[in-house]
């Protein structure tokens, strides 16, 4: 059996991009002060919100259960609850740290077979129930891209937003892949945060090329008070803060943040197209940014995994691969090939 040389189980198998590894190399040279007072911190910060086209507060932590926890603790009593979808990473994966931070806030999950949140399912979590024996909804967590692969775009987002301010719900987004909803919608940062009504936005760095942090933009800027005290508690502050924020100063101000999305968004399409009308094979969920979910048999996906690839069953069962900043196209066709001759075979 050849073992394949890239593998496209998860986005965080992939290395650190070449601009975000080169910044944190200048970085590396000589004192900076600590704890954020330095220079690369300034300038990404600075790089966040002329990207965003707005004054927003940045913050910067080590990985995306500390982003979101404590963004949702910002905006959340121990009484108060998060409306998200079921399916939601805040939900499924964080292992209560959400609740964990914020002192016992609940999540309040809506179905959702697709994994959006939809406007519809937040009004009707929001008032559910309105009498003193129940959390009061304070806040809507939305993922973006979904754990299922789909893009809210900026329609759906503003729906969601009046929505939650006709509720007196502050509005958080889990982007851990934001930059590739952004490039496959073609839409600006601005255009899928903050004028699409979001307060919070948790933007992943980790999936976008970096080896290690994400970005917390405060679009609402009172919300971020005493945030940086909420990050010492927590252990997030980091004390050589600049080798978390230098790589991305090397993601903003070179593009590469979008390039690297754009690549990996390409790279999900490579392998649907070619596989598209294979016998035996069902897609799960549109292919919308760089994940492909795909309904195979038990033999089908036994068959692959005996081939050497590797992906994952824990959404309802179907296959996942994820593409990342650094997919090679040659392994994406390698996978559809084998892909290719395992169901053809099935099929006789």
């Amino acid at each position: 059996m050849t073992v394949p040389s890239q593998q496209f189980a998860s986005d965080n198998y992939a290395g650190v991009c070449p601009e975000a590894w080169a910044a944190m190399a200048e970085a590396n040279h000589g004192h900076a002060v600590a704890y954020g007072d330095d220079e690369w911190t300034g300038r990404a910060s600075d790089a966040f919100r002329s990207l965003f086209e707005t004054d927003c507060e940045v913050f910067f932590v080590f990985n995306g259960t500390a982003a979101n926890s404590l963004a949702l603790s910002a905006l959340c009593q121990s009484y108060h609850s998060v409306i998200c979808s079921a399916a939601a990473h805040v939900e499924t994966d964080e292992c209560g740290a959400p609740e964990f931070f914020s002192n016992g806030s609940k999540l309040l999950a809506a179905p959702s077979p697709d994994g959006k949140l939809t406007a519809g399912a937040i009004r009707t979590l929001a008032v559910a129930r309105q009498d003193i024996h129940y959390p009061k909804p304070r806040v809507a967590s939305v993922t973006q891209s979904t754990e299922t692969g789909r893009i809210y775009r900026p329609e759906e987002l503003l729906a969601i937003s009046e929505t939650c301010r006709a509720h007196g719900l502050s509005l958080h987004m889990d982007g851990a892949r934001f930059a590739n909803a952004c490039a496959g919608l073609g839409c600006s940062p601005a255009d899928l945060s903050w004028r699409a009504g979001v307060d919070v936005l948790c933007f992943g760095g980790t999936k976008n090329g970096m080896a290690v942090g994400e970005a917390i933009l405060f679009f609402n800027r009172p919300q971020a008070e005493d945030f940086d005290y909420r990050c010492k508690q927590a252990g997030q502050l980091a004390s050589k803060m600049r080798f978390l924020s230098a790589p991305w100063v090397g993601l903003l101000e070179t593009g590469a943040w979008l390039r690297n999305a754009a690549h990996a968004n390409a790279c999900a399409r490579l392998f649907a197209d070619r596989i598209s009308g294979l016998p035996g094979l069902e897609f799960a969920f549109p292919v919308e940014a760089n994940a492909v979910f795909l309904n195979l048999s038990d033999t089908a996906m036994a068959a692959l995994r005996q081939k050497g690839w590797r992906f994952y069953t824990f959404i309802g069962g179907c296959a996942r691969f994820m593409f990342a900043w650094d997919a090679d196209p040659g392994q994406v066709d390698a996978l559809a090939g084998d892909l290719s001759a395992i169901l053809e075979a099935e099929a006789g």
